[in-house]
């Protein structure tokens, strides 16, 4: 499949993995780069940027294709060493970077200096034009659907897709809410010229995360995920768990709610061990509405295979109508 994000990131099909915190390992990259789409590292999944020179070689050492590495750039007390990381990613030659949250101008043009091309995920289309402005190359655009921060606005991707690439010039990746080869050809339909995947890659055979974790995905319909933070203005969607009830029957409570009366139920470490464990009540599990059309865990070659070739069937069969 060729579109202008195939040959931007020289892959074989539009696909990309989404960027996921603790899932974005080198074997996870690996599988779906091998697989002809576009692995993610997660910069912010290793605990120094040392750790992150050391999953770039080791992502490189089991793909000779190209892969990506992730940045999110969040507000926090203690930031993480956020120009250490980027120093790292640029001199360990990665070709692609994916950018989420306020990425600083100087950001983009150093990565911009540096050959690396730009992936930047948003939620909105002002977002979108902003970014463009500062010369990112390629938009993920994340429908109110997807796992993770949907943002504030709540525009599902029917109609976010086709606003986005009506507003754009460079080219626009649907995220959120695809998972088979019917998501992806409407996403081309509706403008975009790649889609990007997290939940569905969690539920392959590579990824790191436990047997257990992946079958309650798959188990799981597409009302069985929540959505936390609503009242702090920092929306997340997560799988319906224990934890996530709880953290929404506290923001209920009078009075209101602020992090700190959540911050023990979400931690990092929590969400960690939970898909590393199995036990799907251990910690937030972050994942997207798409769990409704999740039915297997495959190999990732096996899904993306079968993605395009019922992508094309899709297409074809649309254009019978005419």
């Amino acid at each position: 499949m060729k579109t202008r994000l195939t040959e931007l990131l020289g892959i074989r099909y539009p696909i990309v993995q989404g960027g996921m915190q603790w899932v974005g390992r080198a074997e996870m990259a690996s599988a779906v780069s091998n697989a002809g789409g576009l692995g993610m590292l997660t910069a912010l999944t290793q605990p120094t940027p040392e750790d992150l020179a050391r999953e770039i070689e080791r992502c490189r050492g089991m793909t000779d294709k190209p892969f990506g590495v992730n940045v999110t750039m969040l507000r926090s007390v203690n930031p993480p060493p956020y120009e250490r990381i980027f120093a790292t990613i640029v001199e360990s030659g990665v070709k692609v970077v994916e950018t989420a949250g306020n990425v600083p101008a100087e950001v983009v043009a150093l990565l911009k200096r540096s050959g690396i091309a730009v992936l930047h995920k948003c939620t909105s289309v002002r977002h979108a034009v902003a970014a463009e402005k500062r010369g990112v190359d390629v938009i993920s655009i994340d429908g109110f659907e997807c796992a993770g921060h949907p943002g504030e606005d709540d525009v599902p991707g029917l109609v976010l897709i086709p606003a986005a690439t009506r507003a754009l010039e460079i080219p626009v990746i649907a995220s959120g809410g695809i998972a088979d080869g019917r998501g992806m050809a409407a996403a081309l339909v509706l403008g975009a010229e790649g889609v990007n995947m997290g939940t569905r890659f969690v539920c392959t055979q590579e990824a790191p995360v436990h047997d257990a974790i992946k079958q309650a995905l798959v188990n799981g319909s597409e009302r069985d995920t929540r959505l936390i933070f609503r009242s702090m203005g920092n929306t997340a969607r997560v799988f319906a768990n224990a934890v996530a009830n709880e953290v929404i029957a506290t923001e209920r409570r009078p009075g209101g709610c602020a992090f700190e009366d959540v911050r023990t139920l979400v931690s990092g470490a929590r969400g960690k061990a939970a898909l590393e464990s199995g036990e799907v009540d251990a910690g937030p599990v972050w994942a997207g509405q798409v769990i409704g059309l999740i039915d297997d865990v495959p190999t990732c070659a096996a899904l993306l295979e079968r993605m395009v070739a019922e992508c094309r069937q899709q297409l074809a069969r649309a254009a019978a109508f005419f």
